[in-house]
């Protein structure tokens, strides 16, 4: 297992540098200077011209782009044109929030989903698993920032239970939390149902019953742990994706994490700080991929990595 892990890492770091070529690559095709954006509209020719030298900008890009990887060796990123700040401060600031929601919104979805897909399984061909993916199918087809403007209107605008933005409280974190979780859960109802059901049908679990053990134990011990396979998989992809921010929900709401970053930094034409948010979503992939591949050596004992 060390041994597999030490070579995932490895072959990580290729993935990365495609990503970071890729990433400034599209900075600079993006129109726009960095240095008119942080010198300001009324600033002379001499001005620009003088920090575009300073930034380097004026030098080609394969020059350009070794003074990136430079700096992201040293780990550095640059610094935000709009605030002067050291990029991985800014994201460093932002993170915490993210990963309070993230965590957040996948326990919920979570539950939830594998929640209804065992009942859905269990009631396969019944009001219940009908009832259950039909619910499913509703939170599949309707969009996150539609929900997440019904319930600003209904809990926040005419019952005032809850706060539209902000981070001061936890009262702050249940819409969003809410927002991300239904479409997440909807997802894995769908798969956790799906999953139940093959593994239900495999000769080990007709033995199990044979043998008089209860229903619920059959469920819990044999079906539920050889079912969790392709959720755990879910699972980390949603944390990656999730932990890289989520852009839309984030600035709907106002919450201060890297998502909001993003799209600020988008608006403000602060290119190292969009080269930064992207690589932090490149890297919450790589790093919830390998935690999933090793969760699956737990799941099941079958799976060895040579």
């Amino acid at each position: 297992m060390t041994r597999y892990i030490i070579q995932r890492l490895i072959l990580a770091l290729p993935v990365l540098l495609g990503v970071s070529f890729g990433v400034f690559l599209m900075v600079q095709l993006v129109p726009g200077d960095p240095a008119l954006v942080l010198a300001g509209d009324t600033a002379s020719k001499e001005t620009v011209e003088a920090l575009r030298q300073e930034m380097g900008l004026d030098q080609p890009i394969p020059i350009q782009y070794w003074k990136f990887l430079e700096r992201l060796a040293q780990g550095s990123l640059g610094k935000s044109t709009r605030t002067h700040r050291e990029v991985l401060v800014e994201i460093a600031d932002r993170f915490p929030y993210t990963l309070l929601l993230t965590i957040t919104a996948v326990l919920l979805s979570t539950l939830v989903g594998v929640a209804m897909g065992i009942f859905a399984a269990i009631q396969h061909n019944r009001a219940g698993d009908f009832i259950t993916m039909g619910i499913a199918i509703v939170g599949l087809s309707v969009p996150s920032f539609w929900i997440a403007l019904l319930m600003i209107m209904l809990f926040a605008l005419n019952l005032h239970w809850l706060p539209v933005t902000g981070a001061s409280s936890w009262q702050n974190l249940i819409m969003p939390t809410v927002t991300l979780s239904l479409h997440s859960a909807a997802v894995k109802a769908r798969l956790t149902r799906a999953s139940m059901l093959e593994v239900m049908g495999q000769d080990y679990i007709r033995t199990a019953r044979a043998k008089g053990l209860r229903e619920k134990f059959v469920i819990a011990r044999h079906a539920l742990k050889n079912a969790l396979i392709p959720i755990a998989t879910l699972i980390g992809l949603q944390f990656g994706g999730l932990l890289g921010g989520a852009f839309i929900t984030e600035t709907i709401f106002g919450w201060p994490g890297v998502g909001r970053l993003a799209v600020q930094s988008i608006f403000n034409r602060d290119f190292p700080v969009i080269q930064g948010t992207v690589l932090l979503v490149a890297i919450a992939y790589l790093a919830s991929n390998l935690i999933v591949d090793i969760v699956y050596a737990w799941l099941d004992p079958r799976i060895r990595y040579n």
